[in-house]
């Protein structure tokens, strides 16, 4: 009886052994950043957008942000360093709402970072969503100062094996540089693809009120962002409307909400225009891009040139648009250049 008293004594304390080891690992890489800036030694992998980066905006080095969905990805940080001097750090979420951006600012400006600019994708669809609204659920543990519930991290398998053992198996650091990029090689974005996989939207009958997402907008303008940017008069903030494919536009028309969608746009920069540390930059009137599906792998989704055309706008100014006015001709253009664009001759060919 004393034996096996003794084997299992021996066996339960082995395992709380293998488990404090683990925990203790966990803590000392530290993978999802939550206590310590990354240990130069380790070949971190990054590729857990939900769980890495509110410890990245804890405690990576940096001076700006790139926010927003997977419009962002294929941004490479070193541009904004070349073209802008500034040492960027890469926060994407892909499908990102309003929310998620809300999220990780409350991280980022509590940081004690000294943050020089915010460059932030607005998809003005997300905007008609609940003002609580995520795209995936969050592991609120992560995203709060409390260390008592850190337990559901430094005990986690999947991070374990996955984080810690697996990197030491297969050392292949994440380049920073160009974390979360779309799996997407240049192969994938030409027409042929990006027409192979388009499902159009269904036909709408009935076009909806031109000011149909006015209402859920402001509100998730009113509590998702113009607060960060009030609260932050020294940040300057880039945010920007990306340049979905002509395909995108396509559906909006199906949809029958173009107006809508426009009076969208126009609530949003409006909006924003009367912050004065706010710069607007206005993409989706870029014909020669828009119209050639050559730049993207499906109807929204453009290629990363694409995404250094836009750091190079930021940094020279190129498609800013600094009043109301100014938005306004850029719909005005926007709405002419789907007005003419040939969607029979699109859709007449096989891919």
């Amino acid at each position: 009886m004393n034996r096996c008293k003794k084997w299992l004594l021996a066996t339960v304390s082995l395992i709380l052994i293998l488990f404090l080891l683990a925990a203790a690992a966990v803590v000392w890489v530290d993978p999802f950043f939550q206590y310590h800036a990354p240990l130069g030694s380790f070949p971190y992998l990054v590729d857990n957008q939900l769980s890495q980066n509110p410890g990245m905006a804890k405690h990576m080095e940096y001076d700006s942000v790139i926010l927003g969905s997977s419009m962002t990805v294929n941004f490479n940080t070193n541009w904004f360093e070349e073209l802008m001097d500034l040492d960027a750090l890469k926060l994407s979420y892909s499908g990102a709402y309003p929310k998620d951006q809300a999220n990780i600012m409350d991280i980022i400006f509590t940081s004690g970072h000294d943050v020089q600019a915010v460059f932030l994708g607005i998809d003005v669809m997300t905007y008609t969503g609940r003002v609580e609204e995520t795209k995936y659920p969050i592991p609120a543990y992560l995203y709060d100062d409390n260390y008592l519930n850190d337990v559901q991290y430094v005990l986690n398998k999947d991070v374990f094996l996955n984080y810690v053992l697996r990197p030491l198996a297969d050392p292949d650091k994440t380049d920073l540089a160009t974390v979360y990029q779309s799996w997407w090689t240049d192969e994938y974005y030409n027409i042929q693809w990006v027409m192979h996989n388009y499902v159009p939207s269904e036909p709408v009958s009935e076009e909806a009120e031109r000011d149909t997402y006015i209402e859920s907008t402001d509100r998730n303008l009113c509590t998702n962002l113009c607060p960060y940017i009030e609260q932050n008069p020294d940040t300057t903030f880039y945010l920007f409307f990306p340049p979905y494919s002509i395909l995108y536009w396509n559906d909006v028309i199906q949809e029958n909400h173009l107006e809508a969608t426009i009076a969208q746009y126009q609530y949003i920069a409006d909006t924003v225009l009367a912050y004065d540390n706010v710069r607007v930059f206005y993409f989706p009137d870029l014909e020669a891009i828009v119209t050639d599906l050559n730049n993207y792998a499906d109807y929204t989704h453009y290629h990363r040139d694409i995404n250094r055309y836009m750091t190079e706008c930021f940094a020279d100014g190129t498609c800013e648009v600094k009043s109301t006015e100014e938005m306004t001709r850029a719909l005005d253009e926007t709405r002419a250049m789907i007005g003419r664009f040939d969607f029979e001759a699109l859709f007449s060919v096989e891919y």
